[in-house]
């Protein structure tokens, strides 16, 4: 079976194990059967909006049994990618909720509103973030601070449709200031790479329903590859990718994980 060639699933949330309030059709046996055999879970997200303890109860109320330390988050990822990059104490100004301003003081550094002696910005979506907040980073990232964005999905799924996504919002700002962000969360490599050094994985295997994020992170990151057909993307768009660009492995959905060959 599938779970025998990896150490570790690195799982995407939405379209994957879930669907917004509802449990995508065997999704809890799968996950139920890697942790039998060992392998490690991380439940990955480019939502920096909800601290993981949050995603963690959602997770658990769906009957997923999800601990803490299993949630790997993009908000997580940015305030880490900072260590690298500023003093300990910087201040650092926040776009985004709460919840990603605790990722960043959790990780020695003071999240600031106004970009007065700000080192860094540190971007997330916020469903409050307005001209004002966008103005004060503007500033700081023009006058020299380094700025990540915790993801830049262009649109955010809701039940009224897509609206716009944390990298709307970031391309409003890279046009402002003619500056690229550093990115954590998929496509590129920090979110993925550090669940993965989380549980000391040596073969992870990423799981998703996106071939814009889920997929191509993998390949970005140089991991193996699963694409489930419970949300976005389809068999056919996967095909027809390059050679290279392709998931490794396509199915319907998580069963053919502990499924006999």
């Amino acid at each position: 079976m599938l779970l025998d060639r990896y150490d570790a699933l690195l799982l995407d949330l939405d379209g994957t194990v879930y669907r917004g309030r509802e449990v995508v059709p065997r999704a809890v046996e799968a996950v139920a059967a890697a942790r039998e055999r060992g392998v490690g879970i991380r439940f990955v997200t480019n939502n920096a909006s909800r601290s993981p303890s949050d995603v963690a109860g959602h997770l658990v109320e769906l009957g997923f049994g999800a601990a803490l330390e299993e949630v790997s988050t993009s908000a997580q990822a940015g305030a880490a990618m900072l260590i690298d990059l500023v003093p300990p104490g910087t201040r650092v100004l926040v776009l985004g909720t709460a919840a990603l301003a605790e990722e960043v003081r959790s990780r020695g550094f003071e999240p600031v509103e106004r970009a007065d002696g700000a080192g860094a910005v540190v971007q997330g979506l916020s469903q409050e973030l307005g001209w004002r907040e966008l103005a004060e980073a503007c500033v700081a990232v023009r006058a020299g601070a380094w700025w990540i964005a915790c993801n830049v999905d262009a649109t955010l799924p809701t039940e009224r449709g897509l609206l716009p996504g944390n990298g709307a919002l970031v391309a409003a700002l890279r046009t402002a200031t003619g500056v690229e962000p550093l990115v954590a969360g998929k496509p590129a490599t920090p979110l993925l790479e550090q669940a993965a050094k989380s549980l000391g994985a040596l073969r992870p295997l990423v799981v998703g329903d996106r071939l814009d994020t889920d997929i191509a992170g993998a390949v970005n990151a140089g991991m193996d590859s699963l694409l489930v057909l419970t949300g976005v993307s389809t068999e056919e768009e996967a095909l027809g990718l390059p050679d290279g660009q392709r998931p490794t492995h396509i199915a319907a959905d998580l069963s053919i994980l502990h499924r006999l060959p």
